[in-house]
């Protein structure tokens, strides 16, 4: 496919890096006004351009990347010049059925929420499509599915994607900070710390994926009667964790939707 981006900021620098890295037979172009910071994506052959109809009319895929303000003036741009395309759209909040006005139905739209780890191919994406673009939306499935997991949701739950995959690469990165911190404190250096955080998590995660097991059952491998892990959990629950991320979840989901 031809994989044309519009928004080089860093999302669509990630997927633009998955692609290139994890999906090779495909061919990206990327666009941004000021390309000075994305310039360095010619070095994995990837086409770069200040002008977002570049090159578009060949595009299979138009990926829009850019923030919700945008969006008319950026469709004002490349509608002139398109014929039939999909269109998956990355805009927080934009529905299927507004981008499909916006685009007075001549094209195939799809809405996508990846995250930025699509770049180290371990993004969460989830995508939504009408049943009549189902054939289009599942080349984009294809497509995402190079660069990590790539579910398809009712369009509904889009919000909630959004901040379950895309908001909480930072909640976990969060967490990884504080167990680092609580390393140091313990006695190691911030990057033996950082080391071991990091990739304690990636493990976890890990068997998770292959293992297809609720949580709880794999907590119950390493938690031992009288053992230290019990009790940190137990201190760490009593001290609101598991329900302070879900608050702020909860939280994170009431601002998207206003």
């Amino acid at each position: 496919m031809k994989v044309h981006i519009i928004g080089g900021g860093n999302l669509g620098v990630s997927i633009a890096l998955g692609i290139a890295k994890f999906s090779p037979n495909n061919q990206v172009t990327v666009t941004r006004r000021n390309t000075a910071s994305i310039l360095h994506l010619e070095k994995l052959g990837i086409t770069v351009s200040s002008d977002n109809t570049h090159n578009i009319q060949e595009a299979d895929v138009i990926i829009l990347t850019i923030k919700p303000y945008q969006v008319d003036t950026v469709l004002a741009e490349i509608l002139p010049v398109i014929t039939n395309k999909i269109i998956a759209s990355a805009v927080s909040g934009l529905a299927i059925d507004v981008l499909q006005e916006k685009t007075k139905f001549a094209h195939h739209a799809v809405r996508i929420m990846p995250n930025i780890a699509a770049q180290f191919g371990e993004s969460a994406t989830c995508i939504s499509f009408n049943e009549k673009d189902k054939t289009e939306g599942e080349s984009v499935v294809t497509l995402f599915h190079d660069l990590g997991t790539a579910l398809v949701i009712d369009e509904k739950l889009m919000d909630a994607a959004t901040v379950l995959g895309a908001c909480g690469t930072a909640y976990a990165l969060r967490y990884i900070r504080a167990s680092m911190q609580a390393g140091i404190e313990i006695g190691f250096d911030s990057q033996t710390a950082l080391a071991i955080a990091a990739q304690t998590v990636k493990g976890a995660a890990q068997m998770l994926v292959e293992e297809k097991v609720h949580p709880e059952q794999l907590i119950d491998r390493v938690t031992t009667p009288q053992g230290c892990t019990i009790v940190g959990l137990n201190e760490m629950e009593h001290n609101g964790f598991s329900s302070s991320l879900i608050k702020g979840i909860k939280t994170s989901l009431k601002q998207i939707k206003g």
